[in-house]
């Protein structure tokens, strides 16, 4: 016999579930390339530091696009706006299977990023359009937790793929789970117009001027900088430091990702803790990214670990650590702003981290051309210091 209130809250939480499987399919777009990125380079012959302006292109346009997205998703709603945007990211992914060279490539790529810039302004908007202020907490933690179930998956799904029939094929395969999900999201949003915020809007709107929009910018971009790291250099560090097969790392290159799946859910259940303790989101904030910054740390020496599974344990603990950075950030922005701008805070938050990883890309790939790999890891580990830092000077400007 069915459930009547299991499935009343299955329906209540689908177009949230639906948004944790659109970001699942949003960073296997993006992460095709980068595992892959041994055996494409080779194939066309690109170099390390056209690789990473490669990315750099896709950050850009990532970091360009989220906030327009986010302006966007307020404005006209989730369910025509998530259908444009998927739409045009889907085609932009299958590009990759038809281009050879650096331009077909950037050009596919910042195609990519125009798109998936609505991810998370889509998952936070849905969080706080279709949960009660009780829910929101795990549904942060679900709606952005696919991104980091998106880098576990693929390389288990898109290695076996690309070793049977070739990478372009596994930039086929990426646009048949896009097509996928329009399919889905067609039916679950159907009813999406007809709810509204449960939150009566008390709070302000977030303004370029405000202390506390930097503040937030400089712990979700600046702290947390080593998950582009980890995402895109990861696969070459593997390949050109370790002489590891393109098979050996679509084996192990889900266990980073696995981190930052876990540091997701512990951080936001820390998050709420704090919340219903009563103590005030600038502490809780505090002592939560402080933790999150000793944590990440450790990065620094990974390049000195003899073995390869120390290498991966670390690689786990750096995702782990800075993913507190993102929700943490997150969860103080939307205690301090209006929900009706919840689009808009996510675009800020994840274009912001899309500008640095743009930044720092092509400095990645021109010290791994030279095997200067210790100076990456060290230069990684420091960002997340800096938007500890940033954060705290910042923030006391706001209640100063």
């Amino acid at each position: 016999m069915r459930d009547p209130k299991a499935a009343s809250t299955f329906q209540h939480w689908m177009p949230t579930i639906s948004m944790l499987l659109v970001s699942v399919i949003s960073y296997i777009d993006r992460q095709t390339l980068a595992l892959l990125s041994p055996t494409i380079l080779r194939e066309t012959h690109l170099s390390g530091e056209q690789y990473g302006f490669i990315i750099s292109g896709f950050s850009i346009a990532y970091m360009l696009s989220n906030p327009i997205w986010g302006r966007i998703l307020d404005r006209i709603g989730l369910r025509a706006g998530m259908m444009m945007s998927v739409t045009a990211w889907t085609v932009a992914s299958v590009a990759h299977a038809v281009t050879s060279g650096f331009g077909g490539f950037a050009a596919a790529r910042i195609a990519l990023g125009c798109g998936e810039g609505a991810t998370f302004p889509g998952g936070l908007r849905t969080v706080t359009q279709t949960l009660k202020p009780s829910e929101r907490g795990r549904g942060v933690a679900v709606a952005y937790s696919g991104g980091s179930l998106g880098a576990i998956i693929t390389p288990l799904i898109i290695t076996p793929i690309a070793l049977q029939w070739g990478w372009r094929a596994a930039f086929v395969f990426t646009g048949f789970i896009g097509a996928s999900w329009l399919g889905l999201w067609w039916f679950v949003s159907r009813n999406l117009g007809a709810r509204h915020e449960v939150e009566p809007v008390r709070m302000p709107s977030p303004r370029w001027t405000d202390a506390t929009l930097w503040s937030f910018i400089s712990a979700y971009a600046l702290g947390g900088l080593p998950l582009g790291f980890v995402l895109y250099e990861a696969a070459n560090y593997l390949a050109q430091s370790r002489g590891q097969t393109q098979a050996f790392i679509g084996m192990v290159l889900w266990i980073p990702p696995l981190g930052w799946e876990i540091g997701y859910f512990f951080w936001g259940w820390l998050a709420d803790r704090a919340k219903r303790s009563g103590t005030p989101t600038v502490v809780a904030a505090r002592r939560l990214m402080g933790i999150c910054m000793l944590l990440s740390l450790p990065l620094i020496g990974a390049t000195y670990l003899p073995a390869i599974w120390m290498v991966m344990a670390e690689l786990f603990l750096a995702t782990f650590a800075v993913s507190g950075f993102v929700i943490v950030s997150v969860a103080y922005a939307t205690d301090v702003y209006s929900t009706t701008n919840s689009g808009f805070i996510a675009g800020v938050g994840a274009g912001s981290w899309g500008a640095a990883v743009a930044l720092m890309m092509p400095i990645f790939g021109r010290l791994f051309d030279r095997h200067d790999y210790q100076s990456a890891f060290l230069i990684t580990a420091l960002f997340p210091v800096a938007g500890y830092f940033g954060w705290l000077w910042l923030s006391s400007r706001r209640r100063a």
